[in-house]
């Protein structure tokens, strides 16, 4: 062979390189700005929201009763959660057509959807209007993390795949200090509706790039690893649209990685969701005085997703193999998340100062998201690539109801039983690691529920 030469490493698993091994970095770059873009387009509604007063057909009229707000709150509630629900049916099926579709065409199709559903916000001139391009947002949208972990699969060996998702990840914390500026900018300048045409053709120009870019012709060969994990599945699940389904639903691999979203996703949300409200309940800071410390959390959480994905591949690179590089850097990430349970304890403990309940929120959002990218990376070490979207679609359904399970716990429980909450929101990555290890203890070996 000449460059492109296969080779056994430490661990076992055979790797192939690309003709030039720092294209894959380039294709990281790629997925990283998708997400970047992605978690842009779906931010700039709550960004504009108070222009959004102004509008009489939202409900809001400032010359009546409270009444007005009220319906103005129900609109805007309703949109959203039609973004939300779009979501989670859309994982359901994206990733099973991304996976028949393959990741440079599947992904190119998601992405096409929800730049113009975002840049389809700037014509709408009803509420049903913003619920039908709020909904079509989230249909789009829910293909990015089922395309990006099958695009890491296809270009890097397994040792740096939690990195690679570690890196791209970290565009979701990368949005939250971008598009509040240009959004800022470009509403000032320009109008509300033009925020929308701004981030929506920010995908037209990635997937311009990305049409453009020889993906199936420089990506890596099968490995050995993915040849052997052709087993996992069926011949007859690549036939019909469903069959895959009903064929991954035997291993216990799926339910591990889908607990662990299930169980941790919902965590993520509440951390960022809550953190303002609790440094204005607990230290009277605003969102305009809270800014420091708010990007504080995001930079650190930032680190975090890197470092954490970096840490597996740095284990398995001097001599462990992957199941315990993986299961290793998701035990350290979930150990870190623990201090979070002293949250409540700190308006008495630092009455005076935000920064070390804030530092706690800091930590546990940077060991979440080094979670992320391990947790991320196991499919790719159970399944082919063939039901890699598929599975992390699966995975992303149950992490949304998750999410919605832990809001109503929240919402119900938070006020007079805090400490609880954060109890919960500490304990669940311990528990969902656990229940991995006793549905998989092994990765790279096929289990049967």
């Amino acid at each position: 062979m000449s460059t492109k030469s296969a080779s056994l490493s430490s661990t076992g698993f055979t790797s192939e390189a690309p003709e030039k091994p720092s294209t894959r970095w380039f294709v990281c770059a790629l997925l990283f700005a998708a997400t970047t873009i992605n978690y842009m387009d779906r931010s700039v509604l709550s960004l504009i929201e108070p222009l959004l007063h102004n509008l009489p057909f939202m409900g809001w009229d400032f010359s009546k009763d409270s009444a007005h707000q009220v319906l103005f709150n129900n609109n805007y509630g309703n949109i959203i959660i039609c973004f939300q629900v779009a979501y989670g049916v859309g994982l359901l099926t994206a990733g099973r057509i991304i996976d028949k579709l393959g990741t440079k065409i599947g992904y190119a199709v998601a992405i096409a959807v929800w730049a113009l559903s975002s840049m389809g916000h700037s014509l709408v001139k009803s509420v049903l209007g913003f619920a039908i391009a709020r909904a079509l947002l989230g249909l789009g949208e829910s293909g990015n993390f089922p395309a990006a972990i099958k695009a890491t699969t296809e270009w890097f060996p397994s040792e740096e795949r939690a990195l690679a998702t570690g890196i791209f990840n970290s565009g979701s914390n990368a949005s939250s200090f971008i598009a509040p500026a240009l959004v800022a900018f470009v509403t000032f300048h320009y109008g509300w509706r033009a925020a929308f045409v701004t981030t929506g053709s920010m995908g037209l120009i990635w997937l311009v790039v990305w049409l453009l870019f020889p993906y199936n012709r420089l990506r890596r060969g099968a490995t050995q690893t993915q040849i052997n994990l052709q087993e996992v599945v069926s011949p007859s699940a690549g036939k019909g649209f469903f069959a895959l389904f009903a064929d991954l639903a035997k291993h216990r691999g799926l339910y591990a990685f889908a607990i662990g979203k299930g169980l941790t996703d919902p965590i993520w949300w509440f951390y960022l969701f809550y953190l303002p409200k609790f440094l204005n309940e607990n230290y009277g800071l605003d969102l305009a005085h809270a800014y420091w410390e708010i990007v504080a959390v995001y930079a650190v959480s930032s680190v975090g997703s890197i470092a954490g994905g970096a840490l597996s591949g740095f284990l398995m690179k001097r001599g462990f193999s992957v199941n315990s590089g993986r299961k290793i850097a998701l035990l350290v990430c979930a150990l870190c998340v623990l201090p979070i349970m002293l949250v409540p304890t700190m308006g008495h403990l630092s009455p005076h100062s935000a920064w070390p309940a804030v530092a706690l929120f800091a930590l546990a959002a940077a060991a979440h998201q080094g979670w992320s990218a391990n947790l991320f990376a196991t499919p790719t070490d159970m399944f082919p690539s063939s039901a890699i979207s598929t599975v992390v679609g699966l995975g992303g359904t149950v992490g949304a109801i998750g999410g919605a399970s832990f809001t109503w716990i929240v919402k119900h429980y938070f006020a007079l039983h805090p400490m609880l909450i954060f109890t919960l929101a500490g304990l669940a990555y311990v528990t969902a690691l656990l229940i991995f290890q006793l549905l998989v203890p092994r990765l790279g070996v096929a289990r049967h529920a």
